[in-house]
């Protein structure tokens, strides 16, 4: 069959690109090794969070965002420092452009809309020009991944222009002269798996299409753990985690980009990566060593394996790659959050479209079903009962003893553990403290919407009031490529020269989000959406 373009992936990033490449008549094949069950991939689980500046939701609530304060805090994070580094940082600032212009009324043109108070996430080290968000620019998106996806996915559905072809692995390019002319590989067996468990890998077929144009858009690797050990940056953070639980489902594997590198196209910065420090075991998985990550509020006090305290920037919701490598210093790959129900009930969040049914609903009744009654939200307090990281007890030594049965292998010491949350407590006695947490837990709650719904008061630790005391063990889980496919401003796919392969393409993640790693090595939260579905539209514009 002979098309257009092809496109190699039905995530966020192929769904936006497949869309706008159709509307310029362009006669469009999107291909997926997946079944139609898992139209849109990893962005169908997400929260729906978007990265972006100077928005209606965020001067509502008072505050003064603009690309240069943006710009300020993207930088300060990316630390752009290799020469390789020219592309991500011009699509960097074609992001922000895009981010700090047309890209909300784009969205609202579509069909999406907000939750109206905007999150602070990844709130920095505590240098202006370092790294984090000055101010909150996370905003979820009503009916969080799903609300996001749906709009591309049915306008896709519809397109008379778009061909899909589930359940096509791609196994190679087809190059002529030097140019990719095309695709060609398996055919699966059908699968009727639910969304995100494993499919079967059983050939049925092969398949051979030829375009114009190829472009890929299969994602990262958090899927693959050995080819994360194998990029892991030992040289900043130290040996890869022993043990690590997966964000993302097995399919999530890289094997496209590794195919595309084969073939002749350069690959920059994979030793850049986004996982996460406060991922749970999943107690009912759907994937294989399926992780969910707590979306933390500041205030409970984390603690390393071997039971010390951990130091600023190295708070809850502040600074992700410093408290990653912070925890992997300790020669373990868990560390702990003790906290209160008080502060539960009101700062813990789990991410994705399932944990969140109510915000996944995009009604307002369900919300306030949810969010506004006793206890926790349902399932975080499923967690709690049934997960194996947590530990709740109505005393300080009970809580340890239950920290020590889970964790035998670093036993905590409960003198130490009681010194330290005993001096914290001390500091609440005055308006004023020199405790940099706590401080930083009062500055938080000068925000609004940290206020309302966010951040608890604060409290002692140990105040009978507030409890049950609550402990939760904390794994590694991986989650996002911040490198990849190394791309020009049009989504072109580079040699390791840096002349372009003609007729090859990318975009989202499996480009390091555009460019090859826009990030750079930290990220803002909210931009990987944001990433997919710029770097998709531009793709689209391209094809």
């Amino acid at each position: 069959m002979e098309y257009d373009t092809i496109i190699i992936g039905a995530g966020l990033s192929g769904l936006v690109a497949a869309y706008h490449a159709a509307e310029r008549s362009r006669k469009v094949a999107l291909l997926d090794m997946e079944g139609p069950q898992s139209l849109g991939g990893q962005a169908w689980w997400s929260l729906g969070g978007l990265f972006m500046v100077d928005t209606p939701e965020q001067r509502r609530l008072g505050l003064r965002d603009s690309r240069d304060l943006a710009a300020s805090d993207w930088f300060g994070s990316a630390q752009f420092d290799r020469p390789e580094d020219a592309m991500p940082r011009a699509w960097a600032e074609a992001y922000l452009e895009f981010a700090s212009g047309p890209m909300r009324d784009y969205l609202h043109d579509i069909g999406l809309r907000w939750f109206p108070v905007v999150g602070w996430a990844e709130r920095g080290g505590g240098h202006a020009n370092g790294h984090g968000n000055s101010i909150p620019r996370f905003h979820v998106t009503w009916g969080t991944g799903t609300g996001v996806v749906k709009p591309y996915a049915d306008r896709v559905q519809a397109h008379p222009n778009i061909t899909l072809h589930f359940r096509h692995r791609v196994t190679s390019l087809i190059i002529e002269g030097g140019t990719v002319k095309g695709v060609e590989g398996d055919i699966l067996a059908d699968d009727s798996a639910e969304r995100g468990q494993s499919t079967n890998r059983t050939v049925t077929g092969q398949f051979s299409y030829t375009s114009e144009t190829t472009a890929i858009t299969t994602g990262g690797i958090g899927g693959n753990h050995d080819l994360v050990r194998e990029h892991w940056p030992s040289d900043r953070l130290g040996p890869p985690p022993i043990h690590m639980i997966s964000g993302v489902p097995d399919y999530v594997d890289g094997q496209m980009a590794q195919q595309a590198k084969a073939q002749g196209a350069a690959a920059i910065n994979e030793d850049r990566m986004w996982h996460y420090t406060e991922g749970l075991k999943n107690f009912d998985p759907i994937w294989p060593n399926h992780g969910i990550r707590i979306l933390p509020g500041p205030s409970s006090m984390w603690f390393d394996a071997e039971g010390a305290r951990m130091e600023a920037p190295c708070f809850p919701g502040h600074d992700t790659t410093s408290t990653l490598k912070r925890i992997l210093q300790t020669g373990h790959d868990h560390s702990w959050f003790i906290l209160t129900q008080s502060i539960i009930e009101k700062e813990f969040a789990l991410s994705g479209s399932e944990q969140n049914p109510d915000l996944t609903s995009a009604k307002w009744r369900a919300v306030l079903n949810e969010r506004l009654g006793k206890g926790a939200t349902q399932a975080v307090e499923a967690f709690k009962d049934k997960g194996e990281d947590f530990v709740v007890a109505q005393d300080l030594d009970t809580l340890i003893a239950g920290m020590n049965q889970i964790t035998p292998q670093a036993p905590l010491d409960p003198a130490k553990i009681r010194t330290q949350i005993e001096a914290r407590d001390a500091q609440l006695t005055n308006k004023v403290s020199k405790d940099a947490q706590i401080n930083a837990i009062r500055a938080a709650r000068k925000y609004i919407g940290d206020k309302l719904i966010r951040v608890a008061k604060p409290h002692k630790i140990l105040d009978p009031a507030h409890g049950p005391l609550i402990a939760v063990r904390l794994n590694i889980i991986t989650r996002k490529s911040l490198g990849g496919l190394h791309t020009d401003l049009t989504g072109a796919c580079l040699r390791p020269d840096g002349t372009p392969l003609p007729g090859l393409f990318a975009a989202g993640e499996v480009a390091g989000f555009g460019g090859g790693g826009y990030h750079g090595h930290n990220a803002l939260e909210g931009t990987f959406l944001g990433g997919c579905i710029f770097s998709g539209k531009t793709l689209g514009d391209t094809l």
